[in-house]
């Protein structure tokens, strides 16, 4: 059987906020999956061509300066942050966690992730939730490619 059909589906942000609660060194990642992934375990440079030591992807582990802030704010930026990539990249791109070492920094400082142990997926009415908790949030907030230029 495949990886991908061995993964189990994160179906909520309640159930994706206890899993990064109760590990560390998640990440997560936009892409068409650990099948296609892990056999090459390293990303491309989208400007340069340039192989990359490891995956690109985002961590979810909550850091110290967040404090007693609600844990579920700080999973919903972190999909937030990167929900555009399918628009944008690759319309088959969905976002997965995985466990994993960090390598390197990437081009756009984001970590380069090794030794990759798939999670899960995360469903698509999780970045939907996540969406609309971060958007109800008071002030500027907004995912790091807001509009593009023109």
């Amino acid at each position: 059987m495949s990886t991908t059909a061995n993964l189990p589906v994160l179906a909520s942000l309640d159930e994706l906020t206890r899993l990064v609660t109760g590990c560390h060194g998640l990440y997560v990642r936009w892409s068409r999956g650990p099948e296609r992934d892990l056999p090459r375990a390293s990303s491309r440079d989208d400007l340069t061509g340039v192989q990359l030591p490891g995956l690109s992807a985002n961590p979810l582990d909550i850091e110290e300066w967040w404090g007693e802030r609600p844990a579920h704010i700080w999973v919903a930026r972190r999909l937030f942050d990167y929900c555009h990539l399918p628009r944008v990249k690759d319309a088959r791109a969905r976002p997965w966690v995985l466990q994993g070492v960090e390598a390197a920094r990437g081009p756009d400082n984001e970590p380069l992730v090794r030794d990759v142990e798939p999670l899960g997926w995360i469903a698509d009415h999780v970045i939907t939730q996540a969406c609309r908790i971060i958007t109800e949030q008071p002030g500027p907030w907004g995912p790091l490619a807001r509009e593009e230029t023109k």
